[in-house]
């Protein structure tokens, strides 16, 4: 069953992508493969997500995971309001609440510059807590660096889309954790 739902949902994730997979240079060529890693390893631990739900590690997983959701619904909310995303953009990589027209550095986006980037993060590594393994780290590890090359790219285009404001604006934020990295 596990086979089946990983298969289906990289199906979707390679129909979202086809964009960014054809363009090694964007941002959302290396996202697909933290996709791939964090959807194996929720896969790999999700039987034992509920035993023994009072144990440290299940009580750090699942604040990470709830770090992981605030971070998300905060972002996209923000990229709706504040970034107006815009048709305009052409970028076919692009997702539609990406083509943002306005730079958002406000809210989370003050004090990080990629709070999505930061919930698939805290995501790997809350499904990891779940059931600590060799596997599970390969997989968190391989998600983590493919999320830091997304970052890096999503840095490079926003500059090139956004300009000197943008340069700016990574001179007062961190990458993924307020005030550390």
């Amino acid at each position: 069953m596990r086979w089946i739902v990983f298969l289906a949902a990289t199906a979707f994730f390679a129909w979202v992508s086809r964009h960014a997979l054809r363009n090694p240079l964007s941002h959302g060529f290396y996202r697909f493969f933290a996709w791939e890693c964090i959807l194996a390893l929720v896969l790999l631990n999700f039987p034992v997500w509920t035993l023994n739900p009072f144990a440290a590690h299940q009580i750090a997983s699942w604040s990470l995971l709830l770090i992981s959701l605030a971070l998300v619904i905060n972002a996209l909310c923000l990229l709706r309001k504040v970034g107006q995303p815009s048709a305009d953009r052409g970028d076919a990589e692009l997702l539609a609440f990406e083509r943002t027209s306005t730079l958002v550095t406000t809210g989370t986006f003050r004090f990080i510059r990629h709070p999505m980037y930061a919930s698939l993060l805290f995501l790997a590594w809350g499904a990891f807590l779940k059931d600590i393994s060799w596997a599970g780290l390969a997989l968190a590890a391989g998600a983590s660096i493919a999320l830091f090359c997304t970052a890096l790219r999503d840095e490079a285009e926003c500059c090139k889309y956004f300009g000197a404001p943008y340069a700016d604006y990574m001179k007062t934020s961190k990458r993924f954790i307020p005030f550390v990295f």
